[in-house]
């Protein structure tokens, strides 16, 4: 795998979060349609008291949200979660689907319209989220897969952007290193695979994982803590 050259770049890309939710549908939504009803059940140990119908719901309705312009105050706080999740409870797992589908294909140029860029973060929490599922489901390639270089130049984004803790990445498979968090601090220094990173900066279990880290604590990465 190759790091594309600007992988590096602080500066916004507004076609970027477009392009992670659009790479991730192809691959996730057909997996989805493959799964029988009783699967989406499924606790996700990535989200608490959540099954896998839950954090779908819970990511069609933050896109739908977006695409429609209906983007409110408290958007993705618990509060605003559980009464997602409780609108969807009696709809077919086909209908969560759907709507997620449709999300995915169409949030992208709703994020690229606002200038600020303070809704690319939601691109790049979807994708998790996609991770999430598989990993519920017990399946290879959380947090990696195809779009994986675009999330972590998102997350790069994003983390310059808010100024949040920086660290130095120097990713299995990538020939270029990974900068995340504010570029006017002295970066902490990660040393091992993608998804074990992406695990750590998402609040994900990282057990088992072999990486070295110094300079900044895990605690610190969390973007969501």
């Amino acid at each position: 795998m190759t790091t594309p050259a600007d992988v590096r770049r602080i500066d916004r890309d507004p076609e970027l979060p477009g392009r992670l939710l659009t790479v991730e549908r192809d691959v996730f939504v057909p997996l989805l349609r493959s799964r029988p009803d009783a699967d989406f059940d499924a606790p996700v140990p990535a989200c608490p008291g959540w099954t896998v119908r839950d954090a779908l719901s819970h990511c069609g309705a933050v896109l739908t949200r977006l695409v429609e312009d209906r983007w409110e105050r408290g958007t993705g706080s618990p509060e605003a979660n559980a009464r997602d999740i409780a609108e969807r409870a009696g709809w077919p797992v086909a209908r969560v689907v759907d709507e997620l589908e449709r999300g995915m294909a169409e949030a992208g140029a709703a994020i690229a319209r606002n200038e600020r860029g303070s809704r690319d973060g939601v691109a790049f929490g979807e994708w998790v989220h996609a991770g999430d599922v598989r990993e519920a489901w017990g399946l290879p390639g959380a947090y990696a897969g195809d779009g994986q270089a675009d999330a972590l130049r998102l997350l790069a984004w994003v983390t310059a952007h808010y100024g949040l803790a920086p660290v130095h990445a120097d990713l299995d498979g990538y020939d270029e290193p990974v900068r995340l968090g504010d570029p006017a601090r002295t970066p902490g220094r990660y040393i091992g695979d993608a998804a074990t990173l992406i695990r750590l900066c998402t609040g994900r279990s990282a057990a088992g994982a072999s990486y070295e880290l110094a300079g900044v604590g895990e605690a610190e990465l969390n973007i969501f803590g």
